[in-house]
């Protein structure tokens, strides 16, 4: 229903939009040049919609071919935590049929999972298989953390049983995920932390996926220590709504870190060929998950969606999928969480190109880099960049001045905070933090990439010379990484 401008504006189309949520997205949609809010439950151009809409609207509404909508009917079966491991668990046994051993190998990054009750004897068998392991249990249909514990004795499960009335054979008995925990993870200034990514999904025949280069860290409040037992979630868990209440939390900062500086802190620590292929394997890990799916989610041609993974990695760098959400939070906590989402949404609304301002040919598009079409796709990038993933977004210089409080570029911006709100933890390895980020800079030009500002170092830290060899932080060398087997048959647009 999109209408054409007046003779004065014939280049701005008007598009009415649709949604559902009061945070950075309606910022983003408002700042649109001819973009018009309306309430219409049908008439609209582009609804982001929550999932509550979807189930009430979706099938009910015909839509015309330029409506788009912010989900697929079942987006569940990558986000729901025991269809996603059902999925990854079929795809394996298919790419083992065909004989794939290496490729079916490859999905293998999401931790050894039972769905309870119904593989109840089968986690038993396991559990008693791997003694002195931890294990965690999390709620199939919850967020934000709530009712999840980890387990280390078969007694506590039975506890819990008794807890929630649950028997095997129960037709209401809630449906909880166990999995292998990762107890080695690997932490900064002894701190766990997990990442939240941002995948856009334009379509799943072909599939075709878009990664965000930025994103950001989430930190736990508490020092970690494996051998400390299971009952401090503070320690265990990095989800924002249980920090928040931690009096350790940071909230001038949000206990977060951008991908970037997170990229620049391992690579002084581990060099950039180590880290350059942690951000390949995240990279693979995300567009396998996603063909785990492609054969049970239902394509429409109006449909996209935002996914948020949460990845995070072990001591030996090793990614694990944790879980993806359909409707990651796009409320923002602090000035530069407002900025990096906001930026993050206007670059996806230029992928989607309402407008018909895109060639359709590109690459890039702002912050996202289009990592699958039916197949791999050909980037230009630097000699052994696999994954742009946690490299400086362009759209950053967009928004370098926006805060949350103003909504208006132009404002002072907040300094990125360390998420290490103990002094003595914000001082952890800092030096190499900020080696990392002078190194960066340093190879800035060479890279194509903007260098790290000065106000994003931890406060008081001097920056030492570069490290030699990580000048090319942005631009990555030495990395190799396996190709990708997608099922027989999905071939590439972009051949």
């Amino acid at each position: 229903m999109a209408a054409a401008a007046s003779s004065a504006e014939a280049s701005t189309p008007e598009i009415y939009f649709r949604v559902s949520f009061r945070n950075t997205i309606l910022d983003a949609l408002r700042s649109r040049p001819g973009w018009i809010e309306t309430d219409s439950d049908t008439e609209w151009d582009f609804n982001w919609a929550n999932v509550e809409w979807i189930r009430e609207f979706f099938d009910r509404v015909k839509m015309d071919d330029e409506q788009r909508v912010n989900h697929f009917r079942n987006h569940y079966e990558l986000t729901r935590k025991d269809l996603l491991v059902k999925n990854v668990k079929r795809m394996r046994k298919q790419l083992g049929r065909m004989e794939d051993a290496e490729e079916a190998a490859a999905y293998d990054f999401v931790p050894e999972s039972f769905v309870l009750p119904g593989d109840y004897a089968l986690f038993v068998e396991a559990f008693r298989r791997l003694p002195g392991t931890t294990w965690i249990m999390k709620p199939v249909g919850r967020a934000q953390g709530r009712g999840i514990f980890l387990i280390t004795k078969l007694s506590q499960i039975s506890e819990w049983r008794k807890d929630h009335t649950w028997k095997g054979d129960a037709p209401k008995a809630e449906t909880y995920i166990v999995q292998r925990y990762v107890d080695r993870p690997y932490t900064v200034g002894n701190k766990k932390f997990d990442c939240r990514l941002y995948t856009l999904v334009t379509s799943f025949t072909p599939l075709t996926v878009w990664l965000y280069r930025g994103g950001f860290a989430r930190f736990s409040s508490a020092r970690y220590d494996h051998s400390a037992g299971t009952e401090d979630l503070h320690m265990h868990l990095t989800n924002v709504a249980i920090q928040k209440k931690t009096a350790a939390y940071a909230a001038s900062g949000g206990s977060k870190w951008s991908m970037r500086n997170l990229k620049l802190f391992m690579a002084s620590k581990h060099g950039l060929p180590a880290v350059n292929r942690l951000m390949g394997d995240i990279e693979a890990l995300i567009i396998r998950s996603l063909l785990a799916c492609q054969q049970v989610v239902i394509q429409d041609r109006h449909s996209f969606e935002l996914y948020g993974y949460d990845v995070l990695w072990d001591e030996s760098l090793k990614p694990w999928l944790l879980e993806v959400n359909a409707s990651p939070s796009l409320s923002a906590d602090t000035d530069s969480d407002y900025r990096m989402k906001r930026a993050m949404l206007s670059d996806m609304l230029d992928v989607l190109d309402l407008e018909g301002a895109r060639s359709g040919d590109e690459l890039s598009v702002g912050g996202f880099d289009c990592i699958w079409d039916g197949g791999p796709t050909a980037h230009d990038r630097p000699a052994g960049l696999s994954s742009w993933l946690g490299t400086l977004p362009p759209s950053d210089a967009h928004f370098e001045g926006m805060t949350k409080a103003s909504g208006k570029a132009g404002a002072a911006a907040e300094a990125p905070s360390t998420p290490l709100s103990e002094p003595d933890a914000a001082a952890a390895d800092a030096t190499a933090a900020a080696a990392g980020a002078a190194a960066a800079a340093a190879g800035a030009a060479a890279s194509g990439a903007g260098a790290a500002p000065a106000s994003e170092l931890p406060a008081g830290v001097e920056v030492p010379p570069p490290i030699r060899g990580l000048a090319g932080v942005d631009a990555g060398r030495g990395m190799t990484t396996s190709p990708i087997v997608a099922p027989a048959g999905r071939q590439s647009r972009r051949d």
